[in-house]
C-alpha cells in the first residue's frame, strides 16, 4: 500500500509542479507561437501518458498485492490488450508529430518580403552582415577571412562592397518585418538562439543554414549560443535590439560598409564609426 500511495503522490506532485511552477518560457517576441503550441501539445500528451502509466502501476501494486489464498495468473498473450495499446500509442505519436510537420513547413518557407541578415559565429563572439544600398549580400568564404576582413567577404564581388559589417555582438532589427537569418560558422558548431524568438538552427562550418522570424515587439533581447562550442561557450553572447522602422534606418546610416571597413587601418573601425556619427 505504501508503494501505491507514493506512486499516486508522484503523479499529483508532478501535475502540481507543472501548473504552479514559475519555470516557464520567456514571453514570446516573434511570430513563432506555433512552436509554443506544438510544445504544449507534446507536454499534455506525454504528461497524460506518464500519469496513466504511473497510476496504472499503483493500481496493479494495490490490486495484485499478496493475499492469502490468491495465486498469480500467467497470461503472456492478450491480443485484445495488444491491439488497444498499439492503437492508443499510434494515435498519441501521430498527435505529437502532425502539428510539428505543419510548423516545420512554415519554418522552412521564408516570406518573399523577408529581408536578409547574415549571422557570423566564431569562438566566442557574434558578428553580422547586412545588404547595402544594392539590397544584395555579396558572396563570402573562409578563404577571405583576415584581420581586415573578419567575415570573409569576397573582395572581388561588386555586390559585397556596400555590405554593412556589424561587430560587437549587437544588431538592430525593425519590428513587424520578417527577416531571414543566414547562419555561418568559421570554426566549430554554433547555434544562434534568442529565447524570445524561439526559432534556432545549428551553424555548421562550410554550410550556410537559415531560419526566419518576424519580431513582434520592440526591446533588447539576448542572443546565446545553443551548441557547446568550447571552453568559453557560456560567454558567447550578444544582443538583438528590435526597434521601430525610423530608428532602424537611423542605425543603418551609422554602420560601416565592407569597403570602408577594409580600407580602414587595423583597429580603426571603432574610430571610423564614431567619426561617421
Amino acid at each position: 500500500m505504501l508503494i501505491a500511495v507514493v506512486l499516486v503522490l508522484i503523479v499529483a506532485g508532478s501535475v502540481a509542479f507543472h501548473l504552479y511552477s514559475p519555470w516557464w518560457w520567456t514571453p514570446i517576441a516573434s511570430n513563432w507561437d506555433y512552436i509554443d503550441n506544438t510544445l504544449v501539445i507534446t507536454f499534455w500528451i506525454t504528461g497524460a501518458v506518464f500519469a496513466a502509466v504511473v497510476l496504472f502501476t499503483a493500481y496493479c501494486v494495490w490490486k495484485f498485492r499478496h493475499r492469502p489464498g490468491h495465486k498469480a495468473e500467467f497470461d503472456p498473450e492478450n491480443k485484445r490488450l495488444e491491439w488497444w495499446l498499439t492503437a492508443v500509442t499510434a494515435v498519441g505519436v501521430a498527435a505529437m508529430l502532425v502539428p510539428g510537420l505543419f510548423v516545420w513547413k512554415q519554418f522552412v518557407t521564408v516570406p518573399a518580403n523577408a529581408s536578409e541578415l547574415e549571422v557570423f559565429g566564431q569562438q566566442w563572439n557574434w558578428a553580422y552582415r547586412l545588404p547595402g544600398a544594392d539590397g544584395v549580400l555579396g558572396t563570402a568564404d573562409a578563404e577571405w577571412v583576415s584581420g581586415e576582413n573578419p567575415l570573409g567577404v569576397n573582395p572581388h564581388d561588386r555586390f559585397g562592397k556596400d555590405d554593412l559589417i556589424i561587430e560587437g555582438g549587437e544588431v538592430y532589427l525593425p519590428v513587424d518585418q520578417p527577416v531571414k537569418l543566414l547562419l555561418r560558422s568559421i570554426d566549430v558548431l554554433h547555434n544562434f538562439y534568442v529565447p524570445e524568438f524561439r526559432a534556432k538552427m545549428d551553424m555548421v562550418p562550410g554550410m550556410v543554414t537559415y531560419i526566419w522570424f518576424t519580431p513582434t515587439r520592440t526591446g533588447n533581447f539576448e542572443a546565446l549560443c545553443a551548441e557547446y562550442c568550447g571552453t568559453a561557450h557560456p560567454f558567447m553572447r550578444g544582443f538583438v535590439t528590435v526597434v521601430e522602422a525610423a530608428e532602424y534606418q537611423e542605425w543603418l546610416q551609422e554602420q560601416l560598409t565592407f569597403e570602408e571597413y577594409a580600407g580602414a587601418a587595423p583597429g580603426a573601425g571603432a574610430e571610423t564609426r564614431l567619426a561617421r556619427r
